[in-house]
Formats: structure tokens, C-alpha cells, sequence
């Protein structure tokens, strides 16, 4: 009997790692969202067609997103010139003078977003936990999501072949 059950174990291990391998894989449509700029204006996510586009959602009171930071100007800095876009979604709870004065403190390069009514984060699959990272092809499909802090040398890879794919 318990040999059956250990069988069964590791049949079910198999197919969990291969629907993990998929969900993994396969790559969704990244929603029609607008983007509110803190800077003024909107961003459209069919502006941004032909583009890596890394979106991010943090809050100025996430410890982990105010680590994360200078790695994600870095990243920008290094991908730009190739069609690399980020935009920093600040969350609803995040008072917009707090994101601003961030912001403006580390002169973040890249498009930073107020989501003041969480629609941005309710249509990214109700995005909760910050932060969450989603990284959008240049056809506009999202092929990886990040809960956390993603690993640079592994990111960077994945974003390296993204831009090498055509639009």
C-alpha cells in the first residue's frame, strides 16, 4: 500500500509540474488599461505595442519596492535605448504627494502612475501584494509575472530575449 501511494505522489508531483510549466509558459494578453501619469496625462497600453514593457505595481510604504528601486532604474537605464519601457504603477493607497516627493527624491527615469481608483490593479488580476511585477512582450502579452523582488541576473536574461524576438 504504501508503495501505490508514493507511485500516485509522485504521478500527481508530475502532472502539478507540468500544469506549472504551462500556466508558466504560456503567454495572456496584457489588459487595455490607461495609465494616469503623475506627471500629467495618460499612457495607454496599446501605446506601448512594440515595446518590453516591464509593469510594476509598488507603494512608497513597501519596503521591498523602495529596495527594489535603484535595480529597476538600473534596469531601465540599461534596456531604454533597445525599446524597454517600465511604468510604476503607485498603488490606491499610496497618497499621491508621497509618490510624487518619492519620485522626484530618487528622480525616477521611467513612467511613474497613480492607480487613485485601483482599476489598473483590479484589471492586472486584482493586484493586492506589492510588489508585483508583470513583464510584456512587444506584442502585448504578459510572459512572466514577479510577487516580490524578482532575481536581476535571471530578469535581465528574460528581458534580453524579449527584445531580441520581433514585434
Amino acid at each position: 500500500m504504501k508503495l501505490r501511494a508514493r507511485m500516485f505522489a509522485g504521478v500527481a508531483a508530475i502532472v502539478l509540474a507540468a500544469a506549472g510549466a504551462y500556466i508558466y509558459t504560456r503567454a495572456e494578453p496584457a489588459p487595455a488599461v490607461q495609465f494616469t501619469r503623475l506627471s500629467g496625462g495618460t499612457l495607454g497600453m496599446d501605446e506601448l505595442r512594440g515595446k518590453v514593457v516591464l509593469v510594476n505595481f509598488w507603494a512608497t510604504s513597501c519596503e521591498t519596492c523602495v529596495h527594489e528601486m535603484p535595480k529597476m532604474i538600473e534596469t531601465w537605464r540599461r534596456f531604454a535605448p533597445r525599446g524597454y519601457e517600465m511604468v510604476a504603477v503607485a498603488m490606491s493607497y499610496d497618497h499621491p504627494n508621497y509618490v510624487a516627493a518619492y519620485a522626484k527624491n530618487n528622480q525616477l527615469p521611467f513612467t511613474v502612475a497613480l492607480d487613485a481608483s485601483g482599476e489598473v490593479a483590479k484589471r492586472f488580476g486584482n493586484v493586492m501584494v506589492t510588489p508585483t511585477t508583470y513583464l510584456i512582450d512587444r506584442r502585448g502579452n504578459i510572459v512572466k509575472q514577479y510577487l516580490g523582488e524578482p532575481k536581476w541576473d535571471e530578469f535581465h536574461a528574460l528581458v534580453e530575449k524579449k527584445l531580441a524576438e520581433p514585434a
